[in-house]
């Protein structure tokens, strides 16, 4: 029988966990008709310990299976992030006549006799579509002493040049190698422009298509929380060329092209061996921060993911730039709608809807007539509310939770978040997904994203939509209730 979890503030139709606790997602790998989700897990407590890998499959990236722990600590350490692929051709040697599952994962203790923080990549296989899994007996298979930040493989098969490339976060930069094996790696290279207000974490690296066409190189590289960064930690992106052994970034090394505006969206990386018949590249993240991560106000569990989210490139007046959307297997959840078109809203004719459920989904194209600003309340409660604003003179979309509530945790959650998002043809289209304790919020098709947690004390809401300083029309309105993967329904 399916679990139905009810919690305060537990998330209906985002990836948690059972109990305890989630950070980052590790090892996330499509086979044999299974999207894998592994992630770093704490089974014994609620806050951060010594690192697991949880595991959990779905058939459409919407409805999880929660299987046992994968991967446990060993002699060489705790189990931190990483990757997962398929060994299609045996490469390894680790299997007969089926391809299995690689792990390549961070190793984390000290250095003997020494407070030293030491991590070693290790690798395990699986010839049980990942139900069970054997460590590699000659672990770690890559060391390099100089370095003490070095964790978080990932690792794709390069077909090009017949090689598996591992991209790995070493302190301010990314190292580049490759194998022919899994086994024996190679230094190949090594990248470090970007953003530095934060150690570099958990990288990706993968191919998309530009407007459909043109490939370039994506790079994904997250900030942790130093303190130099206001907002904690992010996750930037670069887009350049890969030739097996060197990445060229298109941008100067000043450049920093952000993921997510929001404060909760880090550590994401993408699937791996997806079929050439789907072609998606898709994408998951930790749906919080390292800021207030330990101290979120969530009682048998801490941890969600983001939904998964379909990558691509575009090109824009600032140039080519990441789209991001969530994946059409989320349209699933959709049961009761309310829709209608151009509907014109002045500052005293606002529009409110009451909303009977805390699961929504809102695709919303405004276009601006003599309005300043357009602004969407999610009414909580008559103390507590969440603020989705536009401002068409600034072309600025913000997300304002410091009232949204719950936040006496920390000092770092109340906040405004914010970003850059250009009109077109005199409107903006906004996609917003509402759960139990978070919203993400997505500018014109996924040009930008705010994702955010929010806990509101109550399950009661109404919408308001309003206009400031002169009238706007509203040219689509779309309001999705939503089903829960928890209960039958879902």
């Amino acid at each position: 029988m399916k679990p139905i979890l009810t919690e305060k503030y537990r998330p209906h139709f985002h990836f948690s966990p059972l109990g305890k606790w989630l950070n980052d997602p590790n090892g996330m790998v499509f086979f044999n008709g299974e999207y894998h989700l592994f992630y770093q897990h704490h089974p014994f407590s609620t806050i951060w310990g010594p690192m697991h890998w949880g595991h959990a499959v779905s058939k459409d990236l919407i409805h999880w299976e929660h299987l046992p722990v994968a991967l446990h600590p060993d002699e060489h350490g705790a189990i931190f992030s990483g990757s997962a692929v398929v060994d299609w051709d045996n490469t390894t040697g680790f299997f007969d006549d089926q391809p299995g599952l690689v792990a390549i994962y961070t190793s984390h203790d000290s250095y003997p006799d020494s407070e030293r923080p030491r991590q070693r990549q290790c690798i395990a296989y699986s010839k049980d579509n990942g139900r069970s899994w054997t460590k590699y007996s000659g672990n770690p298979v890559l060391i390099d002493e100089t370095k003490t930040d070095y964790r978080d493989p990932k690792v794709f098969w390069h077909s090009e040049t017949k090689h598996w490339i591992m991209v790995l976060a070493t302190g301010q930069s990314v190292t580049i190698y490759k194998s022919i094996n899994l086994i024996n790696w190679q230094f190949a290279s090594e990248f470090g422009e970007g953003s530095h207000a934060g150690f570099w974490e958990c990288p990706d690296l993968f191919p998309l298509k530009v407007d459909g066409d043109k490939v370039k190189w994506v790079m994904l590289v997250s900030l942790g929380d130093t303190g130099e960064h206001a907002e904690g930690s992010w996750t930037q992106y670069f887009i350049g060329d890969f030739d097996g052994e060197t990445f060229i970034n298109d941008h100067d090394k000043e450049t920093v092209l952000w993921l997510d505006y929001g404060r909760d969206n880090y550590a994401g990386v993408s699937w791996s061996d997806m079929p050439s018949s789907d072609g998606r590249r898709i994408y998951i993240g930790w749906m919080s921060n390292w800021r207030y991560a330990n101290q979120v106000p969530t009682k048998e569990w801490r941890g969600v993911m983001t939904i998964p989210r379909e990558l691509s490139l575009a090109s824009s007046a600032d140039g080519v730039r990441i789209i991001q959307k969530p994946v059409s297997e989320a349209r699933v959840l959709r049961k009761r709608s309310n829709t209608f078109k151009d509907k014109l809203l002045t500052p005293d004719q606002p529009l409110s809807i009451p909303l009977e459920s805390t699961l929504l989904e809102l695709n919303l194209e405004v276009e601006f007539q003599d309005a300043s600003i357009a602004e969407l309340t999610i009414q909580h409660s008559d103390s507590e509310k969440t603020v989705i604003r536009y401002d068409a003179e600034a072309e600025i979309l913000s997300a304002d939770r410091t009232l949204s509530g719950e936040s006496d945790f920390s000092s770092s959650f109340p906040a405004v978040q914010a970003a850059p998002l250009k009109m077109k043809k005199n409107g903006v289209r906004l996609q917003l997904l509402l759960d139990a304790s978070s919203i993400e919020l997505f500018g014109n098709d996924g040009e930008c994203a705010i994702t955010s947690l929010v806990f509101p004390s109550s399950e009661k809401s109404e919408l308001h939509l309003a206009a400031s300083g002169g009238s706007i029309k509203v040219k689509s309105f779309e309001l999705h209730e939503l089903s829960s993967i928890w209960n039958k329904e879902g």
